[in-house]
């Protein structure tokens, strides 16, 4: 049993992160909203040099869980602690470019023409953001024809590594953001990725469709990716006020241990505030709790990442 810090109500201004404190004075130990002790995450050194890229797939088949906002923001988050970092919009609803503030619909090359085009380098695609260090391969809705066009490709499920690879050497990062579905582009993303992170909404229906992308991810590993790790399962819309996301929280940590990230993302409007202006919250609002939020993931993934914190294929 747990009781909140005197003085404090979980999900208010005085207590953002929902903490709380064991009953038992003795330890005064303080426990994070997934009711374990909270690390204290050192803050990273800038790498000297940059590259290659670590490759991280952000995979969910359920939509609307913060896949989109996860990449964006940790990108961002990562590129504060002197990383480079490739992003690459792998959805053909194009959410990744529009929250960076590209319109989809006016770009003439996208991943699409990469996937599906010979002639079309990687460079010609790449977009600079408007945060130094963080570029864009960018999608639009053409993007939906290439999980058919793909099945009569030869090893249908390595092309974006293919593609991509030529890039890598210039980045720390690659962060890879998946359509909310287990075909054939997510397994593309999985095969090229060095790990994969699970955004999961702290709300009951998130958690059914868990098994099947662990499934689909073990399959992976053993037929296609022998290399693939699991980064872990990042909680995102927590609100600590709420019963259900406690109960929820606490299930998936109950089943998935350590691999639930410390870290917790809580529901806040400045998160589609930023979307609109078309800017991570980092800039949009660096002093807010989300951008501190993802801040702190930064670290996180950072301290759990070997060492360099990037990784050759």
């Amino acid at each position: 049993m747990t009781v909140t810090t005197k003085g404090s109500t979980p999900g208010t201004p005085d207590n953002p992160w929902g903490d709380t404190k064991t009953n038992a004075p003795s330890n005064g130990v303080n426990l994070g909203p997934t009711q374990r002790p909270r690390p204290v995450f050192p803050e990273p050194v800038p790498p000297a040099v940059h590259g290659p890229a670590r490759v991280v797939a952000m995979v969910n088949q359920k939509g609307g869980v913060g896949k989109t906002t996860t990449t964006i923001n940790l990108g961002a988050a990562l590129v504060e602690y002197g990383l480079k970092v490739l992003l690459v919009d792998f959805d053909p609803q194009g959410a990744l470019s529009v929250g960076l503030g590209i319109n989809p619909l006016q770009l003439d090359l996208t991943v699409y023409n990469l996937l599906m085009e010979r002639g079309v380098t990687a460079e010609e695609v790449l977009l600079q953001t408007g945060v130094e260090g963080l570029d864009l391969l960018p999608s639009n809705i053409d993007l939906s024809a290439a999980e058919v066009q793909l099945v009569t490709e030869v090893a249908r499920e390595q092309v974006l590594g293919r593609v991509i690879k030529p890039l890598l050497p210039h980045y720390d990062v690659c962060l890879i953001d998946c359509q909310p579905s287990l075909g054939l582009l997510t397994i593309n993303a999985l095969t090229c990725a060095h790990g994969v992170m699970v955004p999961l909404e702290c709300e009951f229906f998130a958690l059914r469709g868990v098994a099947l992308l662990m499934d689909t991810i073990s399959k992976v590993q053993e037929r296609l990716n022998e290399d693939l790790e699991i980064e872990g399962l990042l909680a995102t819309m927590y609100d600590a006020r709420t019963l259900h996301g406690r109960e929820v929280l606490a299930r998936v940590v109950e089943a998935f241990g350590d691999k639930v990230f410390h870290t917790v993302i809580n529901r806040t409007v400045r998160f589609p505030d930023a979307t609109v202006a078309g800017e991570p919250i980092t800039t949009f609002d660096p002093s807010s709790l989300g951008a501190n939020a993802y801040r702190e993931l930064a670290r996180e993934v950072l301290s759990r990442w070997p060492a360099p914190a990037t990784m050759a294929r």
